[in-house]
């Protein structure tokens, strides 16, 4: 009947208006049961669920053999490690496959079987999950014993696939290859180029003592290369240069040449041209974002207005003030944009919205929140109010900077002049007196501050939170100290009077205070500027990290299984299983004194992906391993830190354009996302383009 219609368009432009609030496709089923479905999957519980899945079954590399739960990674003081019995993690990983299987089950379901071929990153999450069950029966199969587990390497997909913003950004990177593959291969000729010119230049003579430099770095070609490429990373720079230069200045010629025209010329026009290329496919999809959200709403206007209770008379579609109302109830939204679209609502005179109106209410999505603080007290008494006045200017914030700037130059006043006493010699009785001092102030300005603004008003900025925290945390250790070791007096040495130093975990949370004078930013503009940038990178950069995460985890589990046993303690000759890769006990020598962790665990090797995320040590390594450190530096180093750098610019050029143009506090604080970010010069879809695409969804059918 009519109740029954009207209850599905309502459900359906609640399930609309949220796809528009997320930027999901609308491109899915639309009937009561599958409305029901899709709200329970994309619910909070659903979703946390399966954000749980994909930790624990991303975490279970740190507790499977080889097990990352040791304290050091060094072989020669590491205790055997506690490894899980066969059977523990693959039960926990079938769990874990299951919540896959239901989740790839429900999302093939909902969009149906036609849109189901066309979703390549489907297929792909089900060819993954057949992989990881296969390999997850042969490794029960040879009782948890086989050193190659294959789903290892794939679990980062799940990660992946889960998030619509990280694999946006994986396409534009994806897009972006091509020509970033230009100035690699310029880049690779050049180094080609001075590999012979350093194989010409450092050529073995008679002189076995003249030829350090063809012995050390350029004794082959593979040497030559290596030598060259890490070069380029500046890891061994001025080392390489030393020998030729020692025999003579004018060789420096040739490897400040190289640098100059590799690190400033080409690295740099690299950069540029990733930031030229990404930022435009960046843009692309970020007006597919806008251009789904604009959707969604249209969607819900078009499903509204083929209610009933619409007038049969109206010569175009509109939609009714109660029907939205009665969305904006049930639909899941933030509380402030609900506030916001009803307050409009009530402030327009008309009951029906036309698909223009019905648009601009949602515009409020767009919009960041701006926090408004509670108001300070209203005190009667004159002598109070002169106290709010005085306490509540901002020169008091600037008085209690300079005290915590005394604090901290104080405290390292003394740790200088203590520096080179013998333990026996220190007198810790002027620091305990002047942390009574300082300790005694912080709390006094907490309350005084409190006094002044009201407690709701003092929680409400987040510098006062951190003060507050801080004043608390002193002044309970200040009284712990009193009360185990006594008041401070001359010869005072409380560290020597107890197996646990409260006394040393009071000046180490004193240097935290260093952190107040991040307060007074906001009052200098140009470093506003910078700061909101950075805030911004830190909310924009999530599906960078995601990125980054899957990379890091991929290459450290492909070190496990290439490099596990390559690292020996001294002393052992036997070499492990990798004898393929030709490093023995000369080599883990090398690697051990230059305290380079071993790859027998996930967080070994993820500190070693870590430490080479920068520059390439690789003359370290043994020559055929130098494929994977080569790989993992051009894809981090070569091509994400250049896409943060990238991303880096476009925000910081934004923020500078606005504020050339000289625009008002709140519309800065209004820019908090990448969506709003190029808000200036994305265009809004036209009412041809949005009618078009709501024709073609393969289960709505719209009236007109």
């Amino acid at each position: 009947g009519a109740g029954a219609d009207n209850d599905l368009y309502i459900n359906q432009a609640i399930v609309f208006i949220e796809d528009a609030i997320q930027y999901r496709s609308i491109n899915h089923r639309v009937d009561s049961k599958s409305l029901w479905l899709y709200r329970w999957y994309y619910s909070r519980t659903c979703q946390w669920i399966l954000s749980l899945t994909i930790t624990v079954i991303l975490a279970l590399a740190f507790i499977e053999e080889p097990s990352s739960l040791t304290v050091t990674s060094d072989v020669r003081y590491r205790l055997p490690a506690w490894n899980p019995p066969c059977g523990l993690t693959e039960s926990i990983e079938l769990l874990c496959f299951l919540v896959f299987a239901v989740d790839v089950s429900v999302k093939s379901y909902l969009i149906g079987w036609k849109e189901f071929w066309k979703n390549k990153w489907l297929m792909a999450y089900i060819l993954t999950l057949i992989v990881s069950l296969a390999d997850w029966i042969v490794s029960l199969s040879f009782f948890c014993k086989e050193s190659v587990r294959i789903r290892r390497i794939l679990r980062p997909f799940f990660l992946l696939q889960n998030s619509s913003m990280m694999k946006k950004t994986l396409k534009s990177i994806n897009s972006t290859l091509p020509e970033m593959a230009s100035v690699v291969l310029l880049l690779a000729v050049h180094l080609s180029l001075f590999t012979m010119f350093a194989m010409l230049l450092f050529a073995r003579t008679k002189d076995n003592q003249q030829d350090k430099e063809w012995v050390v770095y350029f004794r082959n070609l593979p040497d030559s290369l290596t030598s060259l490429l890490v070069l380029l990373t500046t890891a061994n720079n001025p080392d390489v240069m030393i020998p030729a230069y020692s025999k003579n200045r004018a060789y420096s010629i040739f490897f400040i040449l190289f640098t100059v025209l590799g690190n400033l010329f080409l690295m740099n026009l690299l950069t540029a041209i990733i930031y030229n290329q990404f930022r435009g496919y960046l843009l692309k999809s970020v007006q597919s974002s806008l251009f789904r959200r604009r959707l969604g709403i249209r969607a819900a206007f078009e499903v509204l207005s083929s209610l009933k209770e619409t007038p049969a008379s109206a010569q175009q579609s509109c939609v009714s003030v109660g029907a939205l109302l009665q969305v904006l109830q049930k639909a899941e939204m933030d509380s402030r944009c609900k506030q916001a679209i009803m307050r409009s609502l009530k402030m327009c005179s008309c009951d029906q919205l036309s698909a223009a109106q019905f648009q601009k209410l949602f515009e409020e999505l767009d919009k960041d929140a701006i926090k408004q603080h509670p108001p300070s007290p209203e005190y009667q008494s004159h002598f109070m109010q002169k106290m709010q006045f005085a306490f509540g200017h901002p020169c008091f914030g600037y008085l209690g900077n300079v005290v915590a700037l005394a604090n901290i130059i104080s405290i390292c006043v003394v740790l200088v002049m203590d520096a080179d006493k013998q333990p026996s010699e220190r007198d810790d009785f002027f620091l305990g007196a002047i942390n009574c001092f300082f300790i005694l102030y912080y709390l006094l300005e907490m309350l005084l501050k409190i006094l002044a603004m009201g407690l709701k008003r003092y929680l409400s900025y987040p510098s006062n939170i951190f003060d507050g925290l801080l004043t608390v945390i002193l002044l309970i250790l200040e009284i712990a100290t009193f009360a185990v070791y006594g008041f401070p007096h001359p010869g005072w040495r409380p560290e020597f009077m107890g197996l646990l130093s409260l006394w040393d975990m009071v000046r180490l949370v004193n240097m935290l205070i260093v952190f107040r004078f991040l307060r007074i930013i906001p009052n200098m503009k140009f470093m506003a500027l910078v700061v909101t940038t950075l805030l911004d990178l830190v909310k924009n950069l999530r599906a960078f990290a995601g990125i980054l995460v899957v990379v890091f985890y991929a290459f450290a589990i492909t070190g496990i299984m290439l490099f596990k046993g390559a690292v020996v303690p001294l002393g052992n000759t036997s070499v492990g299983p990798m004898n393929s890769w030709n490093i023995g006990p000369t080599t883990s020598m090398t690697l051990l004194k230059k305290k380079v962790p071993s790859w027998c665990s996930a967080c070994s090797q993820a500190g070693i992906v870590y430490c080479l995320l920068y520059v390439l040590s690789v003359h370290l390594i043994c020559r055929w391993a130098k494929i994977y450190f080569v790989a993992w530096w051009l894809i981090s180093s070569v091509i994400w830190v250049n896409l943060f750098v990238a991303l880096l610019l476009e925000n910081f050029i934004h923020k500078w354009d606005r504020r050339c143009q000289r625009e008002s506090l709140s519309g800065i604080e209004y820019q908090r996302t990448v969506e709003l970010m190029f808000r200036d010069v994305l265009e809004e879809p036209t009412e041809e383009e949005l009618m078009e695409k709501l024709h073609q969804h393969p289960h709505l059918q719209l009236c007109r």
